[in-house]
């Protein structure tokens, strides 16, 4: 699915109107979608209820009199609620005047007007940007104000669709109805905070008129793709050996959710490669992995530990590199020589990343596929920003920095982006649940057994994100947000993997 930029959809739009339809008929189309949604959502609820429709005075206010015809013919009690006074632009006016002409009430904006039942907010479209003025910045304090269930089209007012920002006062949405597309607004911190659920409604739009390389969320039909069915005559060896290099005396536990977690997607063989020290803690948890117990310092790997990766360069398919290993003099030199002398793709992860940050220039020079799963922390010691600044430009920092690095870069986070640095892809499954210690090494261990079991590095990174997202949606419905643990995500990971059969 894609997401498109204010710039992107004014192109899109404006070759529509050249090559099939004028802007009266594709508003039209969209307050019509829009209306059938809403019914489509609330049905019976929607009779005789009390629905005032917020209309500003842009076009996205000509969206709102469809819907408040529609609805009104549906037999809602709806209402036209004027914020700007009467429509001047000539496609809104035609539908404002079809609108009263159909008995749809209209009244000049009023505080009381937000007790009533539904609030759908057409009061501002993809343009709005900075703080409203009066007497907007009070309109959207008493919508929010309200019990009454507020449905915002296309965007919710007060958010800027091109960046993800939000007013102090923007429209607190329970249903956001996206026109065509996803907007940034939708999936960019913190507007995509205040959108609720959001749906898409297709206007009929034609194809040819997306004519850029846009932004593009997961969906499960591309993680689909991505995994063949499993031959009935396969062994062990056909899916894949997976060497995790995780773990320290104090952080074992990062080794062993990666490492349940690799097993639970699926990889033939996985072993674990972990401080002496940490052997016997990891062990008493797990009992299907290999083990490749290694020199330690008394807490974490020692240096010495770096040969011992060399037996086992030629065995692995794919290696998890990083979770729960520390930071220091020690781990840096096992990060390096593994990083230099890799025979496969390695996912860098945790302490990895953090040990590659006082180095970075040599991951230019690696062979080896590369892929980075930085949390926004991680991200901006990589690059010396603060986590705010990353969390400020998600997209553009992640696009830029596999780009100039030639790795796959993995941003955790809320709608996780992944990019190869060409192409962009954000994460839309996931919950507030999933914000725990060890949901990182979880992602990491599913990750590695993915590009193990053959699949091409950036297609096993949209895979993993999104089944990870979705082991914390089911396990926060199960249970709770408040409640669930890594470990009952990582229990779920065998169910989820039957929508891949």
């Amino acid at each position: 699915m894609r997401v498109l930029t204010t710039e992107q959809i004014r192109q899109v739009e404006k070759l529509c109107f050249e090559r099939y339809y004028n802007e009266a008929e594709l508003m039209l189309k969209a307050g019509t979608a829009c209306a059938e949604s809403i019914i489509k959502k609330y049905g019976d609820a929607l009779k005789n209820a009390r629905v005032n429709v917020f209309c500003g005075g842009g076009k996205n206010a000509g969206d709102g009199f469809v819907i408040a015809r529609l609805l009104f013919s549906y037999g809602a009690n709806a209402k036209i609620v004027l914020c700007a006074g009467e429509p001047t632009v000539s496609e809104p006016l035609l539908y404002y005047r079809e609108a009263l002409a159909s008995r749809v009430p209209a009244v000049d904006y009023a505080d009381e007007y937000t007790a009533c039942d539904f609030i759908v907010d057409c009061m501002f479209g993809i343009g709005f940007h900075g703080e409203p003025r009066a007497p907007f910045d009070r309109i959207f304090r008493t919508v929010n104000e309200s019990a009454a269930t507020v449905i915002s089209i296309d965007t919710p007012s007060g958010t800027n669709a091109a960046t993800g920002e939000a007013c102090r006062e923007c429209v607190c949405a329970d249903d956001t109805i996206a026109i065509s597309t996803l907007k940034m607004a939708h999936i960019l911190p913190p507007a995509n905070a205040y959108c609720g659920e959001t749906n898409v409604v297709y206007i009929g739009i034609p194809e040819d008129c997306y004519e850029e390389t846009y932004i593009q969320t997961i969906t499960e039909d591309d993680v689909k793709s991505f995994f063949s069915k499993r031959d009935k005559n396969a062994n062990k060896g056909t899916f894949g050996h997976l060497l995790n290099i995780c773990g320290s005396y104090t952080m074992f536990g990062a080794a062993v959710i990666a490492t349940k977690a690799a097993i639970r997607s699926g990889a033939g063989l996985v072993k674990l490669m972990t401080p002496k020290c940490a052997y016997p803690l990891a062990a008493a948890h797990l009992t299907q992995p290999i083990f490749k117990p290694c020199a330690d310092n008394g807490t974490t790997f020692s240096a010495d530990a770096a040969h011992a990766f060399d037996s086992e360069r030629e065995w692995a398919n794919a290696l998890v590199l990083g979770c729960g290993i520390g930071e220091n003099d020690d781990t840096r030199i096992l990060v390096d020589y593994v990083l230099k002398n890799a025979k496969c793709p390695v996912i860098l992860d945790a302490d990895g990343i953090n040990c590659l940050s006082r180095c970075i220039n040599i991951i230019k020079d690696i062979k080896a596929p590369i892929v980075l799963t930085p949390h926004p922390g991680e991200m901006a010691r990589l690059i010396g920003k603060t986590p705010a600044e990353i969390q400020n430009d998600r997209i553009n920092i992640a696009k830029e920095f596999a780009k100039e690095n030639g790795v796959i870069l993995v941003l955790k986070g809320a709608n996780t982006v992944v990019t190869d640095g060409k192409e962009v892809f954000v994460n839309m499954t996931g919950n507030p649940a999933m914000a725990m210690g060890g949901s990182g090494d979880m992602l990491s261990g599913m990750l590695g057994a993915f590009i193990a079991q053959g699949i091409a590095p950036f297609d096993a990174a949209k895979a993993a994100v999104y089944l990870h997202g979705l082991s914390g949606d089911l396990a926060a419905e199960r249970l709770s947000t408040r409640g669930t643990a890594v470990c009952d995500m990582t229990e779920l990971l065998g169910t989820l993997m039957s929508i891949l059969d």
